[in-house]
């Protein structure tokens, strides 16, 4: 599910158990920002685990300049903690990190967490169990939410933006604190940044997805504020997200209609002109005739934008699976694929 070898993440020296049963949730802790102390982490997120008898592995994947971090963990490790550490051969960001971690999970459960606290963690056994349950995906969501004004702001504006992509199902996506079935994580084709929104491209899919209040923990609470730059990548992370959850699979419906929109302007400026030249008035040297011209040509070109997409999406449609069959009604008495089919009125025979 990732374009990165997955030789480029690799066990670290001392970093990784010899022998470790066969667990049945692997809980994913990428290293990448704001990092805290992880030895801290992984004691405080383990014992509701081992509370609730859930078998548990902690893969630790950490960026090369974040290596040193890792180091406290080897004394765990040595008393037989059920922890791995996996470095990055290079940066790759904490969304690589999730997906090349996703590979060496054993556990039929997933479990991500940041590495900085996000909500209590009594929270991990209730997703699971969410999951256990039915759910193919359980995400936790920050409330009561008791941190600052800022933040609560900035993650209603961000939500909002969102809008119906997110069904009103989806009320923290910034938490990052999820678990899911392993196939989920194999399934989706999630790359570059938008791993964070893999819960929008699971409603896409038809996984059923849940979320679950959970309290805010109190490292949590301090105000965010980031650069710029930032801000701007989300906002084209958002635009990128709109065109893949709703025109994946129809690109020149897209495409066509910012064509169409173009091209529509640019012949109404053409026969404006015409219609002046026609009356004697010099349009030779007008900037308006260079702008019609230039969005009629722009129209032409993303629409043939959009029907190469149509021509893609067309030839590798034997592949995609871009939805899911749930079983609504099933018989367990009846044979499968016999070829026969009662309708509702009728009776078997004797």
């Amino acid at each position: 599910m990732s374009s990165i070898p997955a030789q480029d993440m690799i066990p670290l020296p001392l970093g990784t158990a010899d022998i470790l049963p066969m667990p049945h949730v692997s809980v994913m802790v990428p290293v990448s920002e704001r990092a805290e102390p992880l030895v801290e982490l992984y004691l405080e997120y383990a014992e509701p685990l081992r509370q609730a008898g859930i078998s548990y592995e902690f893969l630790f994947l950490v960026e090369p300049w974040a290596r040193e971090m890792a180091a406290p963990l080897n004394p765990l490790i040595a008393e037989g903690a059920p922890i791995q550490i996996f470095g990055a051969g290079h940066s790759v960001g904490e969304n690589a990190l999730l997906k090349l971690g996703a590979i060496e999970a054993r556990g039929e459960i997933v479990v991500t967490l940041p590495s900085y606290r996000r909500v209590e963690a009594d929270t991990l056994p209730k997703l699971i169990a969410r999951v256990r349950e039915g759910a193919d995906l359980a995400i936790a969501r920050r409330w009561p939410r008791v941190d600052s004004w800022v933040n609560r702001l900035q993650n209603r504006v961000f939500h909002s933006l969102l809008g119906g992509l997110a069904r009103g199902r989806v009320n923290d996506v910034a938490c990052g604190v999820r678990a899911m079935r392993r196939q989920v994580l194999q399934d989706l084709p999630v790359s570059g940044d938008f791993f964070r929104f893999l819960p929008l491209f699971a409603l896409r899919d038809g996984y059923r997805v849940e979320e679950l209040d959970a309290p805010q923990h109190p490292r949590d609470i301090g105000a965010r504020v980031f650069s710029p730059g930032t801000y701007l990548r989300r906002m084209v992370d958002l635009l990128g997200l709109f065109f893949l959850i709703r025109f994946t699979d129809k690109p020149l419906r897209f495409f066509g209609m910012v064509g169409g929109a173009l091209t529509a302007v640019g012949a109404v400026s053409l026969v404006v002109l015409f219609l002046q030249r026609l009356e004697g008035q010099g349009i030779a040297d007008r900037p308006f005739l260079l702008l019609s011209v230039l969005l009629l040509v722009l129209g032409a070109q993303a629409i043939a934008l959009g029907l190469i997409g149509e021509i893609i999406v067309h030839l590798h449609a034997p592949t995609r699976r871009p939805y899911r069959l749930l079983p609504l009604v099933s018989t367990s008495s009846s044979p499968v694929g016999d070829g026969r089919h009662k309708s509702p009125g009728s009776t078997a025979a004797p």
